[in-house]
Parts: structure tokens; sequence; C-alpha cells
């Protein structure tokens, strides 16, 4: 099977892999609030233009990963990509050893998303849908900065910029410019005093900005309330509940090896998950299920998904483009093969070509 055309711009078919749920329910804005309440940085020692070091570096991701669970905020994150703009209510709370979340998208469908530590409802009040999710069966940034080491310094080249503000507060600026061809750049704007992502932006090779995301307006160190998310993930009388099972696994395990690894790219997670996620327990057989492997370079993901070929669900090959995210899809054999990630198409052709089957 030849690899696939670009199509710039053109949405997801809605039937691929239930795409809707690759992306956080459909919508980036989910997605990357969750990313902003998870990330936070403290003060880089370097002077404006100078490069970080890759033992600062080192400490820097340790503190992103360790100063934002402890974080109590609340604020509306925007997110701009390809000219359409997309907008949530975030609250986030550290109460003793335990994390409380709250989304609420102000665009497109009615929902909330709401996480008590590693349990995850998303809620659809006019369907009466609530999807509950175990979120840390899979592995996102930045779980891989448990391990933290000087892996990331060697793929990005970290510099402190001059501090500029952002949502009314003092932020440093940290670029962080990838390497190779293999990755974007970014830009990322922290709060001086807390040390909370404020902004942060992803650019081309060429500089270009492809997507922004930041808070327009946002309040530190609020009070805790842990009953605005417990409470209704507790309400569900009256609501279709669906738990869907993601197994743990091994690509080899399932039939299937990366011939090669793509460069920077570390393997976190893969399970065996619906292919359907709302699909009542009678539609899961094995036709309805996929393989979903998740690999980081430790500042961004990438998702590969295998499932059967169905010639009804999937369309002709193609890679479409939308702001940062890219996504590959293609047939192999009797297997289709999806690719995503907020990488350059070149990352996920990397992939693409490496993936087969064992047996």
């Amino acid at each position: 099977m030849p690899l696939p055309k670009f199509r710039r711009g053109e949405p997801l078919n809605p039937h691929d892999v239930d795409s809707r749920r690759w992306r956080g329910d459909s919508m980036r804005s989910v997605l990357l609030a969750s990313l902003m309440v998870l990330m936070a940085a403290g003060q880089s020692a370097a002077a404006p233009g100078m490069a970080v070091e890759p033992q600062e570096v080192r400490e820097w991701l340790a503190r992103i990963h360790n100063a934002a669970n402890q974080r109590n905020f609340r604020g509306t994150f925007v997110v701009s990509s390809s000219g359409a703009m997309t907008s949530a209510r975030i609250a986030h709370f550290y109460d003793g050893a335990d994390q409380f979340e709250r989304i609420e998208p102000l665009d497109g469908q009615t929902r909330q998303v709401l996480r008590h530590n590693g349990v995850v409802h998303t809620v659809w009040p006019f369907d009466k849908v609530t999807l509950i999710e175990q979120r840390d069966v899979l592995s996102s940034f930045p779980s891989l900065l448990q391990g933290a080491d000087d892996h990331v310094a060697d793929l990005y080249e970290v510099t402190l910029q001059p501090s500029e503000r952002v949502a009314g507060r003092d932020a440093n600026v940290l670029m962080l410019k990838a390497r190779d061809e293999f990755r974007y750049s970014y830009r990322l704007w922290t709060d001086k005093q807390s040390g909370l992502l404020l902004r942060a932006e992803i650019l081309s090779a060429l500089g270009e900005t492809l997507e922004t995301s930041a808070f327009s307006d946002v309040t530190i160190d609020v009070r805790s309330q842990p009953d605005t998310v417990l409470l209704p993930m507790r309400k569900l009388a009256g609501y279709r509940v669906v738990k869907p099972q993601l197994t743990p696994t091994r690509l080899e395990a399932e039939g299937w090896k990366l011939r090669k690894p793509v460069t920077g790219f570390r393997q976190l997670s893969c399970v065996r998950r619906p292919l359907d996620m709302l699909a009542p327990a009678d539609r899961k057989s094995p036709s309805n299920q996929l393989i979903q492997a998740v690999f980081s370079d430790g500042i961004t993901n990438v998702s590969l998904f295998i499932e059967p070929y169905s010639a009804d669900r999937h369309p002709q090959p193609a890679i479409t483009v939308v702001g940062a995210t890219q996504t590959l899809m293609s047939r192999q054999g009797d297997s289709w093969i999806t690719v995503v990630g907020d990488v350059p198409s070149v990352t996920l052709r990397a992939f693409y070509e490496s993936v087969s089957r064992t047996k």
C-alpha cells in the first residue's frame, strides 16, 4: 500500500477508530487544557538568551511534574489552531494526597470532564451518558517526567528568553528548539510567582506558530473545592454509564513490532481497547477492538492505532493536517494503521514504515 498524500486541513472521518476519543471527545481544548493543568515550571538559573544546561533541564522537568499537581487554580483556557478557536473553563484542586479537576468546554456539545486522581468522568448531560475511564492506564505527558533524565536536552535546545506578561501575570519565557526534523519547537510562558504554565506555542521548522494555547484569565491559589468535582461524579441516576475496558498488552504479544525505533521516541504504554468507547458490551468482539500504543520524546506524544480493516469504515489513505496535529491513515494488509500526534509528517511516516506484523 503506497503512503498517502496530504489533505491539509481536512477533518478526520468520524468513523475512523472513533477519532473523537483520540483528541479528547473531538475538542482540542479538552486535551490541551488537561496538559496545561498538569504542567508547571520553576524559574531557570540561566540568563535570558543563554542555553539551559542538561542538568538544569532535568531539574526543570522534574519541577514541572511535581509542582503542577500541587497548585489550586481556575481560569479560562483558549486554544487557537488553523484559524479556529476553542475555549474551556478549567479548575484544578490539590487536597492532601488527592487531585481534582473540572473542565467545561465552552464550544460544541455541552459536557463536563471531571477527574479525581486517575479516574475521569466525561458527562454529556443532554444525552444522559457518562463515560468513566481509568486514565493512568494510558500514560501521557508528563508521566515520563517521573523518570526525567537528560533525554529532552538531547532533542531540544532550551534557552531562556526575556520575560513577558500573560493573563496579567509576569512570566518567564522558555524556548525549546527542536534539534532535528522529527519534532516541533515550543515556546512556553511560566508564571514567575507560582511556576504555572500560562501559555504555550507550537512552532514549525520555519518558526511559524502552528498552535497557541493559553489562559485568557487565571486565578492561582484559590480555595480547594473538591465537592465541585466529586458531587457531579456521584450523581449518575438516570445516566447510561459506560466503562470501557482497557487491557494492558505489548505490541509483540499482539503480533506487531517496530522494526526501527523512531529517533527520540520511547514507548510509554500499549493497550487493547474498544473501537467505539461508547459501544454496548455485546459489540466488544475482537473485530470491534483496536491496539493503541503511545510513544513520547518527553515533550510530545505520538499514538499508534492498529485495527481490523473495513472497507465501509475506512476512507482512502491520507495525511490530514489541522494546526500542529497531523494524522496518517493507511492500510497494511488486513489492518488499518493510524498514527497521530503534534509532530511533523516525517515522524508519522517513520512510525508507519517501521510498524510491521510478526505473525
